[in-house]
């Protein structure tokens, strides 16, 4: 299984980013994908999931970047992406994606729900 993550990058605040994660190995229309990120001295943090398709692929968002942020699937692709719009200089992060392996009950937030990680692409908004 590999995770390949993408479209970091340098944005002024209030700017937008797109990330994306192609994966080879698993079909992620079959799992539950997530994304965190983590901060300079900080621990890796839970930023939204979106569930296997057929649990209807709904998800879950952390309170800071809730009506920011979109994680949506391409099936045909078989990647996922991460929409940040509104950004903030506190969502300065190397944004990683996850893929959890089965489907567990609750809304998988930990770090260890998830099996295999992307290398991680850094997202740097200036204030």
């Amino acid at each position: 299984v590999q995770l390949q993550a993408s479209g970091g990058g340098s944005v002024q605040a209030g700017g937008s980013l797109r990330l994306s994660c192609a994966a080879t190995g698993r079909t992620l229309s079959r799992h539950t994908m997530a994304w965190f990120r983590q901060a300079p001295g900080k621990e890796r943090e839970f930023v939204g999931n979106i569930r296997r398709s057929a649990y209807g692929g709904s998800g879950s968002y952390t309170d800071s970047v809730k009506g920011r942020f979109t994680i949506s699937r391409d099936n045909a692709k078989n990647t996922v992406y991460l929409q940040m719009n509104s950004l903030k200089f506190e969502d300065t992060a190397v944004y990683y994606c996850g893929l959890a392996e089965r489907h567990l009950a609750g809304p998988m937030l930990r770090v260890a729900d998830y099996d295999y990680w992307g290398q991680g692409t850094q997202v740097t908004v200036s204030s």
